[in-house]
């Protein structure tokens, strides 16, 4: 008996420590480690697996915890992939090793981890419990909510898996319930992002001032986007929705801008577009001086939006006026942004007055085709006017500056909006719309400093623009 017991130690000392895992000698294992310590992580030869992914496999759960727990200068590497791309859960789930998942999963395996072959845990749980006839592994998988509507590489979902002979009753049952039961917490939590999202966006269109058509395009947009997400949350196969090529016609102030910035925050929001970028060009961005710069020059640009809005301002100035011009490289700049506009990469819109936007519709067959949405931006009223002013002073940043004054209990919509119309022209207000609010709310600034008296010590005088302020504003933008 002694020499039997020296025998099984001295085979003890000579077993590898994914020898140990395998057999299950958690002493052996220990031993290892404390000689070696970076033994922890250390792959074996031919299927390039951890300590980790051996003992998962073999369900020798002590092994598995003390791994685990293990305390020493190294951490184990649970998500450690093998030859085939399989984590210990991987193999846990494929040979039925219930236990060991539970435990794993506990000490936050990634439960969607996906092998060379796009399995999942849950598709090789499913495999196994075909073979062996037991839905153990497949139970403790779906008890932490594993995503039944993963995709293999073949395209095929854990469930598309069952054959259709007898016997896989009990298992079809299980994967069935808890699709549906999956589809209806998905439709919910759905429901309840997109109500967010749209309160989002509406926050966002509420510093739009008039354009209550165009926003309510917005609003069809972001809400038939939104609701394609909980179609597919509920597992519905839909077409992927594409965001449309735009012309944004109007004079310049009119929101133009304002519009495309919220445009690719909503794209992004419900994952149309990557980003949220926007990218604002002109025609001395994209047009070369030369033969052969306008082309680099442009893609550059274009290259730079990907993933987001390229907002091509004054779009007009690309084509020249008369056609018999061909020292004029904006034609080939508009060509370069066409060519890319079917790609799906980018987003583009085109913006500028309206006559001028008419003539490059009129002259290019192609831009017809691919800008399918326009938009008119219609001239501000006196009361939009003010009303853009409230909401300017309602929301200055920090960099602003008018960043911490406040507008006099007097200065009203309505009493704005009557100074506005007595001390401008019609044709000031078409020219500038609601570019003239940011020079006149300096102007008036300017004024309060200029009425103060430095033996004012009211803190909220120092800092309340008045009616008088607006109307000396007015009158200096007019001169």
């Amino acid at each position: 008996m002694p020499g039997s017991q020296d025998q099984r130690s001295r085979s003890s000392r000579a077993a590898t420590i994914h020898g140990c895992a395998q057999s299950g000698d958690l002493l052996g294992l220990q031993r290892r480690l404390q000689e070696n310590p970076s033994l922890l992580n250390a792959r074996n030869a031919v299927m390039s697996q951890t300590p980790l992914h051996v003992a998962a496999g073999y369900n020798n759960t002590s092994i598995v915890k003390f791994l685990l727990e293990s305390q020493g200068p190294e951490k184990v590497e649970l998500e450690a992939k093998n030859m085939y791309g399989e984590t210990p859960l991987h193999m846990a789930a494929k040979n039925g090793s219930s236990e060991s998942a539970r435990l794993l999963l506990a000490h936050g395996a990634f439960l969607e981890a996906k092998a060379n072959n796009g399995m999942t845990p849950l598709h090789l749980a499913v495999w196994h419990a075909l073979r062996a006839g037991d839905c153990i592994t497949v139970s403790t998988l779906l008890e932490y909510n594993a995503d039944c509507s993963v995709k293999d590489n073949e395209g095929m979902t854990p469930i598309n898996h069952l054959s259709e002979s007898a016997g896989n009753e009990k298992l079809q049952k299980l994967l069935t319930q808890h699709i549906e039961e999956q589809k209806k917490r998905k439709a919910l939590e759905s429901c309840s992002e997109a109500k967010t999202k749209m309160a989002e966006f509406e926050a966002a269109i509420s510093n739009i001032v008039g354009l209550h058509e165009l926003k309510m395009q917005l609003r069809r947009w972001a809400k038939g986007m939104l609701f394609d997400e909980k179609r597919r949350a509920l597992g519905l196969s839909i077409a992927a929705r594409k965001p449309p090529h735009m012309a944004f016609l109007g004079n310049p102030g009119t929101g133009k801008t304002m519009v495309a910035r919220v445009l690719g925050k909503l794209l992004h929001m419900v994952g149309i577009l990557p980003t949220d970028k926007v990218t604002e060009v002109q025609r001395t961005d994209l047009v070369g001086e030369f033969v052969g710069h306008t082309g680099p020059k442009t893609r550059r640009k274009i290259q730079e939006a990907e993933g987001g809005i390229l907002f091509v301002d004054e779009a007009y100035r690309l084509i020249p006026m008369q056609k018999a011009d061909d020292k004029d490289y904006g034609l080939e700049a508009l060509e370069e942004i066409m060519s890319v506009m079917d790609s799906g990469k980018v987003v583009v819109i085109f913006a500028g007055y309206c006559e001028p936007m008419k003539r490059v519709i009129a002259s290019n067959e192609g831009f017809c085709r691919r800008v399918t949405k326009f938009f008119y931006f219609s001239d501000f009223s006196t009361t939009e006017l003010a009303q853009i002013l409230h909401l300017k002073m309602n929301n200055q940043d920090q960099v602003s500056v008018l960043y911490g004054f406040k507008l006099h209990p007097s200065c009203t919509v309505d009493a704005v909006a009557e100074l506005i119309g007595r001390e401008t022209m019609e044709k000031q207000r078409k020219e500038m719309n609601g570019g003239l609010i940011d020079p006149l709310l300096v102007n008036a600034r300017e004024n309060l400093d200029l009425r103060l008296d430095f033996d004012c010590t009211d803190a909220d005088s120092l800092v309340t623009i008045s009616m008088e302020d607006l109307e000396a504003g007015l009158r200096l933008l007019s001169q």
